[in-house]
C-alpha cells in the first residue's frame, strides 16, 4: 500500500473512530472511553505522517513504533467498548477489524524497514 493510502486510511480511521465515540454514553466511563479513543486513533493519522517525514531509517522505525502502539491501543479500546457493553457490537466491530489491519500493516512495516540493510 502506498503512503498516500495509508494516509488516508488511517485519517479515515480517526475519523470513524471520533464518530463512534461520540455515540458513547455520557457515563464517567463513556467519557473516559470517548477521550482516550480519540486521542489514540487521531494520533495513528497524525504520527503515521510524521513516518512519512522521517529523515533516517532510525527515525522511520521510532515514528512508525509510535503509531504501531496507538493502532494496536485504539484496537484496545474498542474491545473494551464491546467488552462493557457500552455500544452495540455491530456498530464497533467494523472499527475493530480496521484497528486489527492497520496494526498488522505497520508490524510488517515495521519489520521490513528493520530487516533491509
Amino acid at each position: 500500500m502506498r503512503s498516500e493510502e495509508l494516509k488516508k486510511r488511517t485519517k479515515e480511521f480517526a475519523h470513524r473512530c471520533i464518530k463512534l465515540s461520540m455515540a458513547l454514553p455520557e457515563t464517567v466511563l463513556g467519557k473516559h472511553v470517548r477521550k482516550q479513543l480519540i486521542r489514540c486513533s487521531t494520533s495513528v493519522a497524525s504520527n503515521y505522517r510524521a513516518v512519512c517525514l522521517a529523515q533516517s531509517k532510525a527515525s522511520f522505525v521510532s515514528k512508525l513504533s509510535i503509531v504501531l502502539e496507538e493502532a494496536d491501543e485504539s484496537y484496545f479500546w474498542l474491545e473494551f467498548i464491546i467488552d462493557e457493553n457500552l455500544l452495540k457490537r455491530k456498530l464497533v466491530e467494523p472499527l475493530l477489524r480496521e484497528a486489527e489491519e492497520l496494526t498488522a500493516i505497520f508490524v510488517s512495516s515495521r519489520k521490513t524497514a528493520r530487516s533491509d540493510n
